[in-house]
């Protein structure tokens, strides 16, 4: 479970205020809003690159306010892939299972990656891929530790039509399979009506509205 309570976000001139934000487990919410309205800040202050003024941020019962990226349980997904170009796709992959000394990477990442579609690839560099094949691999990287929550920083914004529609479909099958907890910035219609479990809508810096799609529930407005 993610809880935020308070947070307060400032970054010249601009402020991020959430009063409170909560995710169960095996949510999939997705934030849309203008650009400029913050999303992308939220995300990368839970992810730790921000240091809010105020406020907390929960990841399953432990406060993660101050505590450093790496040690935060949580994967991200950019939409430039942030791929180590000098590393294979294995290596990429298995990049975070190697910080953690994990025991049978292999077979984790061999696991994630036929999912995915994307064991092929496993000993090809990033110049050689196509820009979805590089979304996999990111998104695979993150996956494959299996994070408390995932990030989704318009991963699809890139790719043209037909490969978001099949990265998609990919994605949901795995949050449909694991137990998967996503937070998922766009500025993508098409995304924002069909994905997801609870969209939010993001402005000025504030949430002005929680939808529960589930159940059909406004949660705040």
């Amino acid at each position: 479970m993610i809880e935020i309570t308070d947070l307060v976000v400032r970054v010249g001139d601009f402020e991020l205020f959430v009063d409170s934000l909560v995710l169960s487990d095996h949510d999939w919410c997705v934030m849309s809003g203008p650009s400029g309205s913050g999303k992308t800040l939220l995300l990368e202050t839970i992810a730790g690159f921000y240091k809010p003024s105020s406020g907390t941020i929960m990841i399953n019962g432990v406060d993660m306010t101050y505590i450093s990226p790496e040690k935060r349980d949580i994967g991200i997904v950019f939409q430039d892939y942030s791929l180590f170009p000098h590393m294979t796709v294995r290596k990429n992959i298995s990049y975070g299972l190697r910080l953690r000394r994990y025991q049978g990477s292999d077979t984790t990442v061999l696991q994630i990656t036929k999912t995915l579609g994307i064991d092929s690839l496993l000993d090809r560099y990033p110049s050689t891929l196509s820009g979805g094949e590089k979304q996999r691999v990111a998104i695979a990287r993150a996956l494959v530790v299996k994070p408390a929550l995932l990030l989704l920083d318009e991963p699809a914004s890139a790719l043209d039509i037909d490969t978001k529609r099949e990265l998609w479909r990919d994605i949901c099958l795995l949050f449909e399979k694991e137990n998967i907890t996503i937070l998922h910035v766009t500025h993508d219609v098409y995304e924002a009506e069909n994905l997801g479990t609870h969209k939010i809508t993001l402005k000025n810096g504030k949430i002005m509205n929680l939808f529960d799609i589930t159940n059909q529930q406004e949660l705040l407005n």
